[in-house]
């Protein structure tokens, strides 16, 4: 491992590449972060217009008897779903509020989906309104 936090990791194993040093540099995650994305990820799979994206956004659930919030990231999205992984204890048809640090998306979403795997907790929640514009692809 590198002093930068990185791993060098050998791309061909041969004299050439010995030689001139034909390596990259990947960055190391720890594996609380890598069992995080792969349930999101093994979610997603479920649903094949998800695209990857990285969208840091607050959850807030106010309803109910436990009101609470919590910062996460959007993995995967839809036209109508986004895709995260949450600490909370949500439960399906549950609704949430959405947003972004800029509030240029501030909406309510509903829990349609809710996988476990090894401690980790991955959401797929559907827009409750029609958010046009908040994914595009190319």
């Amino acid at each position: 491992m590198c002093a930068s936090g990185r791993v060098a990791v050998v791309l061909r194993e041969t004299p050439a590449a010995r030689d001139v040093g034909e390596r990259c540099s990947l960055p190391v995650q720890s594996t609380a972060t890598q069992a995080r994305e792969s349930v999101v990820t093994r979610l997603a799979r479920l649903f094949p217009a998800a695209s990857p994206l990285r969208l840091a956004v607050q959850l807030k659930r106010g309803c109910g008897l436990q009101p609470a919030q919590e910062n996460t990231v959007i993995e995967y999205g839809t036209a109508r779903e986004i895709f995260f992984a949450s600490a909370l204890p949500l439960e399906f048809a549950e609704k949430l509020r959405v947003q972004n640090s800029d509030r240029s998306l501030d909406v309510e979403v509903q829990v349609v989906a809710v996988q476990y795997h090894e401690g980790q907790m991955a959401v797929v929640a559907r827009f409750m309104s029609n958010v046009s514009n908040w994914i595009l692809k190319a």
